[in-house]
Parts: structure tokens; C-alpha cells; sequence
């Protein structure tokens, strides 16, 4: 006679899916930052200059935040690294400033939570869309009026930014988690074929 083997909650069968995933993600991401950084040990001049999704994405932060600024009448200067708004204050845009963190979590989420396919697309797309919406007016408004405080442990835009963004998905995912739920609940069926 087989003995029953225990199986594992739901709840920790995700908890273990998503830090997996997030392993995954955002290990991908540092070992990627390895290979086009320059001096590094796996440096590769081949990803730096023709595979540099990370370069990509900051050149279109740096330039959508100068584009908003100059609709909106500031004068601005750029290069690959940096915005300057003329008479106000100069962005750099370091690793630590796309959102790569955050975009690591929100996708481990997303993908790891049991649920219809379709909807999991649609919601990972609109949400790293607000995420890097979000990110475009922190660097709006860094340049043009912060003033960094060194007393101040909250002056740090990075933290301000974390707590508005993870505000924003723990919201956004309460009522995705509903949804895909109530979809389970209604035809577990089509949730079986369609499960990631």
C-alpha cells in the first residue's frame, strides 16, 4: 500500500514559484549587467555594442523625459547617461535607476500566480508600462525641482519611488489576484488549457 505523500499548499506551491522566478529574472539581469560592463571578467564587446537592452531602455527614459520637458518649455541637453535641464538640475541615470528591481518582482508575480494566459499578457504589459510611466515622472520631477536633503533618510528619491511604485503594484495585483481567482473558480476547465 503507497503511503499518501504530502503535498504542498497552493499558497507555498506560488511562494516557491515566485522566488524562483525572481531568482531567475533578476539574476538574468546582474549576469547580463556583467557582460556589458567593460573590465568585467564576462565582458563581452559583441552584447555590449549590438545586444544592450539596459542601454536601450535608459536612452528611452533619458530621451522621453527630455521630450516631456522641452513640450512642456524647459531647455535640455542629453547624452548617454545623463539630462540636463537648463537652470535646474542634471539626472543621472545609473543601473539602479531603470527599474529592473521592480520589473524583476512584478513579472515573477505575474507569471508565478495560477491563471488564465491571456489576461496574465495583457496585465505584464500594462504594468511595465506604468512602471517605466511612473519612472519617466520621477526623472520629470527630479529635474526640475529636487533638492536633496542629507538629513533626511525619505529625501532619497530611489526609496520615495519604491514605496510609490510597490503602492501602485500591491494595488494593481490585489485586484488582478481577485480577478484570476474569480476566473478559476467559474471554469477551472479552461484555466487548466490555458494555465502558464
Amino acid at each position: 500500500m503507497k503511503g499518501n505523500k504530502p503535498k504542498l499548499s497552493p499558497a507555498l506551491m506560488f511562494v516557491i514559484k515566485f522566488l524562483c522566478l525572481f531568482a531567475f529574472i533578476y539574476g538574468f539581469y546582474v549576469l547580463y549587467l556583467a557582460m556589458i560592463s567593460p573590465g568585467g571578467k564576462l565582458y563581452s564587446i559583441f552584447f555590449d555594442e549590438h545586444l544592450n537592452f539596459i542601454n536601450w531602455l535608459r536612452y528611452v527614459l533619458i530621451e522621453s523625459s527630455a521630450a516631456i520637458l522641452n513640450i512642456l518649455g524647459y531647455e535640455t541637453k542629453t547624452n548617454g547617461y545623463q539630462m540636463l535641464v537648463v537652470g535646474h538640475n542634471v539626472v543621472h541615470v545609473g543601473y539602479d535607476c531603470l527599474g529592473f528591481g521592480v520589473m524583476s518582482f512584478f513579472t515573477a508575480f505575474v507569471i508565478g500566480y495560477p491563471g488564465v494566459l491571456k489576461p496574465k499578457l495583457y496585465f505584464w504589459g500594462i504594468g511595465m508600462i506604468v512602471i517605466q510611466l511612473l519612472n519617466l515622472s520621477r526623472f520629470v520631477t527630479l529635474s526640475i525641482y529636487w533638492r536633496p536633503t542629507k538629513n533626511v533618510y525619505i529625501s532619497d528619491h530611489h526609496t520615495i519611488f519604491n514605496i510609490i511604485v510597490y503602492i501602485v503594484i500591491a494595488i494593481s495585483l490585489y485586484f488582478y489576484t481577485r480577478y484570476q481567482d474569480k476566473v478559476i473558480l467559474q471554469s477551472p476547465l479552461s484555466w487548466v488549457k490555458n494555465e502558464n
